[in-house]
């Protein structure tokens, strides 16, 4: 799990290098610019050229010391500088004298083209940047984008030149590279989309900042999950175990025309581990779902019509010695269904996960949320999420991390955020990005096995938020997974809980 910053936390952490921990500045620089280069080389085996694109700031001093290296290693180097000269920082300054030994002159922008085959080296903005490039400098952005257009390779020194740090949107024009070698920590424009995919490969280094340079910020920390920490939750089954070691999981969900929603989430806890599954659902599309997985067990609600107060004693009754509740999926919503999940919720104490339409439901009365016994999960995507918060969707989706944090700490629940790069936000304000899953799963009923797997691992006796953000993790790898056999075209949410056991195998599990 690696922690990821803000543009304003990073220029404190590079302060406190220094000042505490005696790292000079030049170090810092000397040890970044030898990990980019080693970065250009490796996309430039048989590269023509290397042109490196630096800017008057110290991003741009990390692309001096860069070309440097390059010029060492026998390459041929072609060195552009943007900006007015007088205005480079003095570790910048102090780079480009050290390279009139080697005869490296900076060249007009204008006259330099690369083509397939070449490495350009971005070193023109870093971090620091908040508003679109403009004159010259969005000029040598165009130069680059239309480069790589042309065939070349990019390598970003930090952030691709363009990028906002915060918020991961590209002002216009942006750097769209194949490799961004950040320094010390991850940045939060890089981690999410579409920062992330501006990106590349992203890679962060080590240049000497000690972790201990970025202070800590309770109930404000975003972490990047990796593998390691999903797996790593889940123990290896004992062979003295039995289905009741692994919980019992009850998911209301399904009704005429949506017993497949049921169905799906059920599934997801089975291929999750649930030891048992049981679906409460309408009674006339009880032998549907059970059709779909003759493990599932049914428990008829024969009442008819919207979800009510008239369902809230058999629910009750179907709650009993449960480990977890699912709720939502295909469920039929009405005038008293918001009633129902209060009462429902206020009178048992084990964990909740809420999906579709019960966080619909829950839309309508917040509070609801307050009275639960148990821990909650919800599930929304972004236009369940704008209708939990009130907020646009369009703005939620320029401020996912604060939206998100502020709602889990404001009702006390752990929220996942669905989405390209998913969010899991815990209620003391912690809030964990997933790096897994793809394209392909832009398609029905993907929700829905998640739903099912994260009340498996509920059930299976993981806390939150770790069993939160292992069930993100996992379900995004297994459709990774069965992508990379597949092709993306065509996955469906079936294949994504089948193919749960290739993670399982995968982690030994």
């Amino acid at each position: 799990m690696r922690r990821v910053l803000t543009a304003a936390r990073m220029r404190a952490a590079d302060q406190a290098a220094e000042a505490r921990f005696g790292m000079p500045s030049p170090l810092l620089m000397e040890n970044a610019g030898r990990w980019l280069a080693d970065a250009a080389r490796e996309l430039g085996t048989t590269a023509l050229r290397y042109v490196v694109v630096c800017g008057p700031g110290n991003n741009g001093g990390d692309g001096l010391v860069a070309a440097r290296f390059l010029h060492i290693s026998g390459l041929r180097v072609t060195l552009v500088l943007v900006g007015d000269r007088a205005k480079l920082t003095p570790e910048s300054q102090r780079n480009l004298h050290a390279l009139e030994p080697y005869k490296l002159q900076p060249q007009p922008i204008g006259s330099v083209e690369a083509r397939a085959g070449d490495v350009v080296v971005d070193a023109l903005f870093g971090t620091g940047l908040t508003r679109a490039p403009a004159g010259e400098f969005a000029e040598a952005i165009q130069h680059m984008l239309r480069w790589r257009a042309a065939g070349a390779k990019v390598v970003a020194a930090d952030i691709p030149s363009g990028l906002h740090t915060d918020t991961g949107e590209p002002f216009t024009p942006c750097v769209e590279a194949d490799i961004t070698v950040t320094f010390g920590f991850y940045k939060q424009g890089q981690v999410l989309e579409p920062g992330a995919t501006l990106c590349g490969d992203l890679r962060c280094v080590d240049i000497g900042i000690p972790p201990e340079a970025a202070t800590p910020q309770e109930g404000r920390e975003l972490f990047l999950l990796e593998e390691a920490d999903a797996r790593g939750t889940i123990a290896p089954r004992r062979s003295d175990t039995h289905k009741g070691s692994y919980g019992h999981v009850l998911v209301v969900a399904g009704s005429h025309g949506k017993s497949g929603a049921a169905a799906m989430s059920a599934l997801g806890a089975l291929r999750g581990g649930a030891g048992l599954v049981t679906v409460a659902t309408r009674s006339e599309v009880v032998e549907s779902v059970l059709g779909h997985a003759p493990e599932v067990m049914g428990w008829p609600l024969e009442n008819r019509g919207p979800l009510g107060m008239a369902d809230l004693e058999p629910l009750l009754e179907a709650a009993a010695k449960k480990d977890v509740l699912v709720i939502g999926p295909g469920i039929p919503r009405g005038d008293e269904t918001v009633k129902l999940l209060g009462e429902l919720l206020s009178r048992v104490d084990v964990p909740a996960v809420l999906d579709a339409d019960a966080l619909n439901a829950v839309a309508t009365d917040l509070e609801v949320l307050r009275r639960a016994k148990g821990p909650v999960v919800l599930t929304p995507h972004p236009g369940e999420m704008s209708r939990l918060t009130g907020v646009p969707t369009k703005d939620l989706q320029k401020a996912r991390v604060e939206v998100s944090r502020d709602f889990a700490r404001t009702h006390e629940v752990t929220l996942v955020l669905k989405g390209a790069r998913t969010l899991i936000a815990h209620q003391d304000g912690t809030v964990y990005v997933n790096p897994t899953g793809n394209p392909g799963m832009a398609t029905g009923g993907m929700g829905d096995v998640l739903s099912g797997l994260l009340g498996a691992l509920l059930a299976q006796g993981l806390k939150l938020p770790e069993a939160a953000w292992t069930g993100v993790y996992a379900h995004g790898l297994s459709a990774d997974l069965m992508v990379a056999r597949r092709g993306r075209m065509g996955l469906i949410a079936t294949d994504v809980a089948k193919g749960m056991c290739n993670v399982w195998t995968r982690w030994n599990r």
